[in-house]
Parts: structure tokens; C-alpha cells; sequence
């Protein structure tokens, strides 16, 4: 057995395979693992790449599992644990916002494949574990808090319908590479710091599942503005 190919590919199935977790686990009622577990997945993709360029043996292969398998874990793995959490109680709206973000995710895989060789220095949309991420750490942290999204109206489908339209907007998001990307602005990072303690003075309760929401939810706002900066600037 060549452990050179091996080791990304084991990483690259403990991407899916977390993320099967996941949806077991929601589906049982547990959305506490149904939230770590997709955590976990994040992990596992951030080690596979590293893991096959350290040895040498990245592969167009090893790209088309590790997209099949983030469209699994980070598509479609939070939208069951947020229908098991809270979707299933706005019907047809619910069904939608699933889908919707199965979907975007689906879509923005696919772009960045095609574009790989085009865009530098940034990504363009909102990377779908960051999105799975959102939705995953923010359900665990109202769950560990006992927060009732059901009390803020329609706000949870629409901020995770908004968090799938990032996948695929033209925001730009850095990849900290650090390979030429678009700066970021000071009014950005002062954004970014402001937001980035509110939420862990809001869910200092639960301090870890805050941090991650905070690492996310930052990292999503933040781009945001940042391109409205970048644009505004370029029409100066």
C-alpha cells in the first residue's frame, strides 16, 4: 500500500464520513454531535489538501472527492441538522431554505473547480465549509445556551437562505495565502474585531461554541464589507 496516496485519501473520507455522522445524529435528535460532527469534517478537509501537497500526490482525482464529499458534509449535513433544529416547524419555507442551500453549496463547488485556474489571491463566494460551519456552530450555540430561534420570527431561514447566496455572490472572500490577494481595510478588521467579541460577550455561556460562531459569522460579514469598501474605492 503506498501510505503516500493513502493518508489524503483517508483524510478526504473522514471529511464524508463526519459528515454521515452528522446527519445520523440529527436524525436521532442529537444536535449537539450533529453540530461537532460537521466541525470535525472541517478538519479533516483542511488536512487532506495539505496532506497530498506534502507528499506530493495531489491529483484531479483527489479534487472531484474532496468536492463530492464537502457537497455532503457542509451542503447537506447542516441543512438536516437545521430542519431537525428548527426548519421543520416553518413548512414549505423551511423545505426551501434546505434545499436552496443544498444547492448553492452544489453550485459553488463547481465554480471554484472551474475557476481554479482563474481567480488568485481570494474566494470568490463564501467557501462552503464556512457556510456549513455557520450553520452548525450557531445551532450549537443556541442549543448549549438554550436560545429558542423560534422567538426571532423568520430571522434563522432567512440568515441561513442569505449565508447559501453568499456561496455563490461575487463576494470576495481572503484566503490568507498570503499570494497577492485584495487588502483588507481598516474599517474592515475594526468591523470584524467589534463583531468578533459582541458575539463572545453575548455567548460567553458557552465560550467555545461562541469563538467558533464568532470565527465564522466574522470571517462572512466581514467580506462583505470589504467588498463594498474595494468597490467604492476602485469608482473613487
Amino acid at each position: 500500500m503506498n501510505y503516500r496516496v493513502f493518508l489524503p485519501n483517508l483524510c478526504t473520507s473522514m471529511n464524508l464520513v463526519f459528515g454521515m455522522c452528522s446527519i445520523l445524529s440529527s436524525l436521532s435528535g442529537d444536535l449537539i454531535w450533529g453540530s461537532i460532527f460537521i466541525l470535525l469534517a472541517l478538519v479533516a478537509d483542511g488536512m487532506d489538501g495539505r496532506t497530498a501537497r506534502f507528499f506530493g500526490v495531489a491529483s484531479e482525482m483527489g479534487k472531484e472527492m474532496d468536492s463530492l464529499c464537502d457537497l455532503g458534509s457542509f451542503g447537506i449535513a447542516p441543512g438536516v441538522l437545521a430542519w431537525q433544529f428548527v426548519l421543520h416547524d416553518f413548512g414549505l419555507v423551511g423545505v426551501a431554505v434546505v434545499v436552496l442551500f443544498a444547492i448553492c453549496g452544489m453550485w459553488r463547488l463547481a465554480r471554484f473547480n472551474v475557476n481554479a485556474s482563474v481567480v488568485h489571491g481570494y474566494f470568490m463566494g463564501l467557501a462552503i465549509p464556512a457556510g456549513g460551519n455557520i450553520v452548525a456552530m450557531t445551532t450549537l450555540l443556541f442549543t448549549l445556551t438554550g436560545v429558542d430561534p423560534h422567538g426571532f420570527g423568520y430571522v434563522y431561514p432567512v440568515i441561513m437562505a442569505i449565508v447559501g447566496w453568499l456561496m455563490v455572490s461575487h463576494v470576495h472572500y481572503p484566503n490568507f495565502k498570503g499570494d497577492g490577494g485584495e487588502p483588507i481595510y481598516v474599517a474592515t478588521k475594526v468591523f470584524a474585531l467589534v463583531m468578533f467579541l459582541g458575539i463572545l460577550y453575548l455567548g460567553h455561556a458557552a465560550l467555545l461554541a461562541a469563538l467558533a460562531v464568532a470565527v465564522f459569522c466574522t470571517y462572512a460579514a466581514a467580506g462583505i464589507l470589504n467588498t463594498l469598501i474595494a468597490q467604492f474605492a476602485q469608482k473613487g
